[in-house]
């Protein structure tokens, strides 16, 4: 590796590195990854990080249309140089796609985009593949082991920055779902306080009212009691500062 790849690299590392400092969504560091990828590995086209999880196969970061297109034809497929590296965890090369015979299928399909280099590396969370990183290249015989070890550094700080921005967005997520508890659960008492005040004879027969009208107009049940504490806040002259519903 010469003097301006090893600075480019650096500065590569450096921008990922700041990622983990931030908050930064799944796709912004896909995207970013990608575009690193495709700057610092000499040849590269377009580069692409696929994820495969419960929802299946799916290309969330592309620098081109170019790793859309391809991508889209091994998971249509079924097979190909990204889901053998992710399947079996192993870095997969491609040196010329003209004479590439391992998925003859894919290799075939993909001949109009004039693709003829690929190289593809797993990227590794403890013990689970969760995907691979690849870059493609309009030139034969472009990537050596000196790309492949850049993509492998890639495609480890890739997974690094995927588990943290993950463990960020279901963090997020769990706070905004217990928070949406936590209104549903006032909403409700509120809602039962003024049922008593109105006649019910206790906390658990107020709640069987909020519920039987919950199964009567097919709506949730925190909606039924904000809709009664509008309405009882309205008929008293109350309209400021009503609770307000989370959906």
């Amino acid at each position: 590796m010469d003097q301006v790849e090893s600075s480019a690299l650096a500065q590569a590392l450096a921008r990922m590195s700041a990622v983990l400092l931030s908050q930064e969504s799944v796709a912004t560091t896909v995207q970013l990854v990608t575009t690193l990828a495709e700057r610092t590995i000499p040849g590269t086209a377009g580069a692409g990080v696929s994820l495969i999880d419960h929802q299946g196969k799916r290309t969330t970061a592309a620098t081109d249309p170019l790793v859309r297109q391809a991508d889209l034809l091994q998971y249509e497929l079924g097979e190909g140089p990204c889901l053998t590296a992710w399947r079996d965890r192993v870095a997969v090369f491609i040196d010329d796609v003209d004479t590439e015979r391992r998925w003859p299928a894919w290799t075939e399909a993909v001949a109009p985009l004039a693709v003829k280099s690929v190289l593809s590396t797993p990227m590794l969370v403890s013990d689970r593949s969760i995907g691979a990183i690849k870059v493609y290249s309009y030139q034969r015989h472009a990537y050596d082991q000196d790309s492949q070890q850049l993509l492998a550094l890639f495609a480890r700080q890739a997974a690094i920055l995927l588990a943290n921005a993950q463990s960020y967005q279901d963090a997020h997520q769990l706070t905004t779902q217990l928070k949406a508890a936590m209104t549903s659960r006032d909403l409700i008492g509120q809602a039962k306080g003024i049922l008593i005040a109105n006649g019910a004879a206790d906390e658990q027969a107020a709640f069987a009212m909020l519920v039987n009208a919950s199964q009567r107009t097919n709506t949730k049940l925190r909606e039924v009691a904000h809709q009664l504490i509008t309405d009882t806040a309205l008929r008293h002259g109350m309209s400021r500062d009503l609770p307000q519903s989370t959906a």
